[in-house]
């Protein structure tokens, strides 16, 4: 960050974030290194340089890039070089472009980077200007990229993509029980691997979709990070009992592979036959579906677990552009997203139902479209999502998302403290502290910059 001295000593926390980032970046190099695509219309007043992931679904990307950024640049006169990487290099490029004070417009997460806050804009005037002419944005998207503690939108979120549960219907319909609770999730899970040897997918290893996952049963428990001020409250009798529970699950329905899985493992494993369940984005399904695997028409979805407390899941990605203070063309980028989220309904059906709209506005016919869907088998797939924003939390829940929410999860914090319970390397309770106290520096770092 900008008011950290360059010869600082890192956080251990920050440290680990920063070790992540730089082994993802190196063995995500042959995937982000792909040529960059650069619409160009013919002598275009101005540039707009845009920095994105490598979506999941192609169908959103090929529409993207020739269709939205091509016929905007030659609307706009401006030249849109667009550069697009593997989502797990994108902090790490965004940390090497705040450091350099040098780089692109428009930067986009697939989370929120709150960390970056000094570095950006307030996007509270595009937030206003969307709501001018589109309606009102979801309360996750403003929960997810507004600090209460500073008033500042470090963000501008587009879209997210809901995180239901993925199941094999004939395996759980085989041992008699459904998917809705977790003490449901555990009885099934348990059943189906002793029967057939069939584990469930859910990930306690250092990568994003295992932070989501844990934190939906961490928060369906009654447990969070902190409360809805912004104060640590992760040492608590709900996380403990989520804490047990986790490893109940892993010891009676899971497999070791899951503590070294990444962001893919939990499809491959579904779409491979080799998991009763996960928590993960429709990708899962479309893969299935564009793969023509058998297997794709076993799998359903649902809506989020309950837990003691309440059903929560977490948005799978949390799709947040900002531009950065250093910007060279922040009137274009400005723009850009404005215009952008107005053509938003044409993103949503080219992704295949992928990212869903922070403002419900621009696709107003949303239930009928996933109500049902020509290549679902059965065709109302995905009219499960329906209510999808019913039961989708923000990291960091009941507070906002802040900075040191953001460490901490990039930090792997919460992962960490649940594999080390769950495989017996540490109690429950010393994992808990462990974590705890990890937070606790953590907090008292973005606290005294401020920010929490």
């Amino acid at each position: 960050m900008t008011d950290t001295p360059t010869n600082a000593p890192a956080a251990p926390v920050e440290r680990g974030r920063r070790e992540f980032l730089r082994k993802a970046a190196a063995t995500g190099a042959a995937a982000s290194l792909g040529p960059f695509v650069h619409p160009r219309p013919a002598r275009a007043a101005r540039t707009l340089r845009i920095m994105q992931w490598h979506h999941f679904v192609l169908s959103y990307d090929n529409w993207f890039h020739d269709t939205y950024v091509k016929e905007w640049g030659q609307a706009n006169d401006v030249e849109v070089i667009l550069d697009r990487v593997a989502f797990p290099s994108l902090p790490l490029r965004a940390e090497a472009e705040a450091a350099a004070q040098k780089g692109h417009d428009l930067f986009m997460f697939t989370s929120p980077p709150a960390i970056f806050e000094d570095d950006v804009i307030d996007h509270g005037e595009i937030y206003q200007e969307c709501e001018r002419k589109f309606g009102k944005p979801i309360d996750l998207a403003i929960r997810s990229t507004y600090n209460p503690k500073t008033k500042k939108y470090f963000g501008f979120a587009d879209s997210y993509v809901p995180d239901p549960v993925n199941y094999r219907k004939d395996l759980w319909d085989g041992v008699g029980v459904a998917p809705t609770t977790w003490d449901d999730i555990l009885r099934g899970g348990r059943l189906i691997k002793q029967k057939l040897s069939i584990p469930v997918g859910i990930g306690l290893s250092p990568e994003i979709d295992s932070g989501m996952a844990l934190r939906a049963i961490l928060y369906s428990f009654g447990g969070s990070e902190q409360d809805a001020n912004g104060n640590l409250a992760l040492k608590s009798k709900p996380t403990l009992q989520a804490l047990r529970y986790v490893k109940a699950l892993y010891q009676d329905a899971m497999t070791p592979e899951v503590l070294t899985w990444d962001s893919a493992s939990n499809n491959n494993a579904m779409l491979g036959g080799r998991a009763s369940l996960a928590l993960n984005a429709i990708s899962l399904t479309r893969t299935g579906e564009n793969q023509q695997l058998p297997v794709t028409d076993r799998i359903l979805l649902a809506r989020a677990a309950r837990g003691p407390a309440r059903a929560v899941g977490l948005p799978h990605m949390m799709n947040v552009y900002v531009i950065w203070k250093f910007a060279s063309n922040v009137a274009d980028a400005k723009k850009f997203l404005v215009d952008y989220v107005g053509n938003f309904r044409h993103g949503f059906a080219a992704g295949g139902y992928y990212n869903f709209p922070s403002f419900p506005g621009t696709v107003p016919e949303l239930k009928k479209l996933i109500a049902s869907d020509a290549k679902a088998s059965p065709p109302n797939k995905y009219a499960v999502l329906d209510d999808v924003l019913s039961w989708t939390a923000n990291v960091g829940y009941p507070g906002y998302t802040n900075a040191a929410i953001d460490e901490i999860f990039y930090g792997w914090v919460l992962n960490e403290m649940f594999a080390k319970a769950a495989t017996g390397a540490e109690t429950p309770e010393r994992a808990l502290d462990i974590a705890h106290a990890q937070c606790e520096k953590v907090w008292a770092k973005w606290r005294a910059r401020g920010k929490i």
